[in-house]
């Protein structure tokens, strides 16, 4: 397809090439027949790069009588042997290391950050904003800290331990909270405060031990700390934290069956229908084991049974504040289908009913339901409105099933199914991202420690998503050591990338993803710009003029995918 010209008619051909490009692709090719989604940005340096200007303006600050102190402002960190030449030069001034000490230095940082010439480098929502950054010590999460810093964040560097290499590594200005993710109790203090979560912290060995407790269990153990920061906020202000989960339905008791009605139908109303009948039974019941189980078999030709109930929401809920669902279950791995009907309740006969497929795995797991995935029976009807919502169905049906094996590693027969209920909650809506994820994409990694690695990151992401915080999962490719903003990026879902990427601009997405709608309840791979192989190299190139901000990352994430 052909590329719309990059700057626009008037414009020389030198200042085209300085000027940052922008490259939105989209896969025009697919012979494999899945959904493709890709997208590539270029942020290449130009004379209204920001990043580039940030030296040459902190020398005329110099001149202007202010100093600065490289620790406290420098956004870049180009690599070890580029960030040893700024260190160098940058600790012959003082003073601004200080400012989180005195009111007179938080003046001056207010001058030099907001009012002075690198006011186009703040955030609006910046000074409200404190960002916790876990694992700040990493190759990336000290550039995030820098970056953070630039724009007029207020930072919490959450550390193991606070000797004097660790510390010389940071910004003294940087508040440094001294805890162990794999330890709750020592979370508290660190979330404390805190608006917003970047996780750049990873294990620093294959040992399985390692690589739960920091890839996995830690990130469950931030984010419930965070959730449980923000519940007592909420207690305070008598009010519910805008983070927290709704309960939906507990299967604890006995007690937790009432209202729940089982019921039998099929697709067919013919004599083959009949023919083939060979009956369907289902019952929904508290277990002596405590576990809340509904089970049965369909051997009818097109026949279901299905668990409903009509939703009791506490007083002053609606669901149109909730982005979705997310049910806790266990089970034989069938798949299910999950109706939703929504209408008047003074008159049923008016409800719309909405579908979506769930698929389960053997043993338990959690299964997030976004809103956005059901779809009208009819397709005449309107879009799902949560605030309708009145009624809930959980439906087996035996097409479409995939057989499962058996504790004995045999396949169970499709027809029969059995499902054990944890609870039913839904999930809080927002506008920006709560928690931002650093993982990666297994490019890179020996192959004897690839799968072990990803299945403690894999499983450290799932927990993020369950928790109910509004998150972005980053998955680079095999970070590198040089400056940032020089190559083109891919923004990609599929799983298909195999370049690397700076460490400085996988901080650069982390911290522009901070208050981008777009950014969450979004997974995604990036990498470097590459030629792809076979017929996908076949994309549509739509260009972007130049702006000082060259933010990029909200029209490359529009794209992609939400709730992944």
């Amino acid at each position: 397809m052909a590329a719309l010209p990059v700057g626009g008619a008037g414009v020389s051909a030198q200042t085209k090439l300085n000027c940052p490009r922008f490259l939105i692709l989209s896969s025009s090719s697919n012979p494999s027949g899945q959904r493709l989604r890709r997208h590539t940005v270029s942020a290449l340096p130009s004379n209204n790069n920001n990043e580039s200007e940030e030296t040459a303006r902190t020398g005329e600050e110099e001149k202007q009588g202010v100093s600065l102190t490289l620790d406290d402002v420098n956004p870049v960190g180009l690599g070890r042997k580029s960030r040893q030449i700024f260190d160098e030069v940058w600790r012959k001034f003082s003073g601004l290391g200080q400012i989180s000490r005195t009111t007179t230095d938080e003046r001056l940082l207010d001058t030099v950050l907001i009012r002075g010439p690198m006011c186009e480098f703040t955030v609006p929502e910046a000074q409200d904003t404190t960002v916790l950054v876990v694992g700040a010590t990493s190759r990336i999460g000290r550039i995030v800290i820098r970056k953070l810093m630039l724009r007029g964040y207020k930072v919490k560097a959450l550390v193991r331990n606070d000797d004097p290499e660790v510390v010389d590594m940071l910004p003294r200005s940087v508040t440094i909270m001294v805890g162990d993710v794999g330890e709750p109790s020592s979370l508290r203090a660190a979330v404390a405060g805190c608006n917003k979560i970047i996780y750049c912290a990873t294990a620093r060995s294959t040992i399985t031990g390692d690589l739960n407790r920091v890839d996995n269990q830690g990130v469950r153990n931030v984010a419930k700390a965070f959730q449980d920061y923000n519940n007592e906020l909420a207690q305070l202000r008598a009010g519910k934290s805008s983070k927290s989960k709704l309960l939906l339905a507990k299967f604890k008791s006995e007690k937790s069956l009432e209202g729940w009605e089982v019921r039998q139908g099929t697709y067919f109303q013919d004599v083959v229908a009949a023919k083939y009948d060979g009956g369907m039974n289902a019952k929904f019941e508290f277990t002596e084991s405590g576990d809340t189980v509904f089970s049965g078999y369909v051997f009818t030709r097109g026949g279901y049974v299905e668990l409903s109930k009509r939703l009791s929401l506490p007083l002053g809920s609606t669901l149109d504040r909730y982005d979705g669902l997310v049910l806790s279950l266990g089970g034989n791995g069938r798949s299910y289908v999950l109706i939703l009907q929504a209408g008047p309740l003074a008159d049923t006969s008016q409800s719309k009913l909405y579908f979506t497929r769930i698929s389960t795995k053997v043993g338990f797991c959690r299964v997030r339901v976004p809103f956005s995935s059901f779809r009208p029976v009819r397709p005449d009807d309107p879009p799902l409105d949560p605030f309708l919502v009145h009624t809930l169905t959980i439906r087996f049906e035996p097409r479409r099933q995939r057989p499962a094996e058996g504790p004995s590693g045999n396949n169970q027969d499709p027809r029969s199914f059995k499902l054990i209920l944890e609870y039913i909650k839904a999930l809080p809506t927002g506008q920006e991202t709560d928690f931002i994820l650093v993982s990666c994409t297994g490019s890179g990694i020996e192959p004897n420690r690839r799968d072990q690695v990803l299945k403690a990151k894999k499983a450290g992401e799932d927990a993020l998503r369950r928790s109910g915080l509004g998150y972005t999962i980053v998955r680079p490719g095999p970070l590198k050591e040089e400056p940032g903003g020089q190559r083109a990026l891919i923004f990609d879902q599929g799983n298909r990338i195999s370049q690397g990427i700076s460490c400085a601009d996988v901080a650069d997405i982390c911290v522009k993803s901070l208050h981008d709608s777009t950014a969450r309840n979004k997974s995604f791979d990036v990498c470097y710009e590459y030629v792809a192989k076979g017929r996908n190299e076949l994309y549509e190139l739509v260009a972007h003029l130049p702006d000082k901000a060259n933010n990029y990352l909200t029209p490359a994430l529009s794209v992609l995918e939400k709730n992944s």
